[in-house]
């Protein structure tokens, strides 16, 4: 498993991943919880979270076979939500509405914050352009990030200031719309082609 790793796929995945999830983005969302319910445990929240991202990688494409759907399909279809998130996050619109809830470190922080139906998606959709190695090696790096993104939200808001991390959302939105669109074409490729085949 080890010799597949490759820093280059690695990179790649940690970016769209951190692209999806999109902590820096959250952090006045997480000031906000952070005044409402108190104190917020970031170790349990990026632990729940990065174990989550984990077994759906691995357990979702189980699921997949069970109901019959293949990699390809689900990609596209993780193409699609990657795209309306980017949607959300270059034109500052809310597509998909947060539920409220009565807790904080595992709802809404760990899910749907940060391992939302978005990340789950993008993870499974990874999985058909790379290899486990590295997106376990991405999820790892980008749960670390979360963590030290939740440990430190207030100060970072302070520094950054509101306008700043707005025009940074707006980047990673670009640069999501990208990938969703790179991930569709490759995956409908495959697709068209299995197809062909038959």
């Amino acid at each position: 498993m080890f010799q597949l790793f490759s820093v280059k796929e690695t990179l790649t995945a940690t970016m769209v991943l951190f692209a999806v999830i999109d902590i820096l983005g959250s952090i006045p969302i997480i000031v906000s919880l952070r005044k409402k319910f108190g104190h917020i445990e970031s170790e349990k929240a990026s632990i729940v979270a990065g174990v989550l991202m984990i077994a759906f990688l691995f357990i979702g494409d189980n699921i997949l076979k069970l109901i019959g759907i293949d990699k390809y399909s689900f990609a596209i279809a993780g193409a699609v939500v990657i795209f309306i998130i980017a949607l959300e996050m270059i034109l500052g619109i809310e597509i998909n509405k947060a539920s409220e809830s009565n807790s904080a470190s595992i709802i809404p922080i760990a899910f749907p914050l940060i391992a939302g139906a978005g990340t789950l998606t993008t993870t499974l959709s990874l999985r058909a352009e790379y290899h486990d190695i590295n997106i376990i090696c991405a999820i790892l790096l980008n749960t670390l990030f979360v963590y030290l993104v939740l440990k430190s939200a207030t100060w970072i808001e302070k520094k950054m200031g509101q306008g700043s991390l707005q025009v940074l959302q707006k980047v990673f939105g670009i640069i999501l719309l990208a990938i969703a669109i790179k991930l569709f074409t490759a995956n409908f490729a495959m697709l068209f082609a299995q197809y062909i085949h038959f």
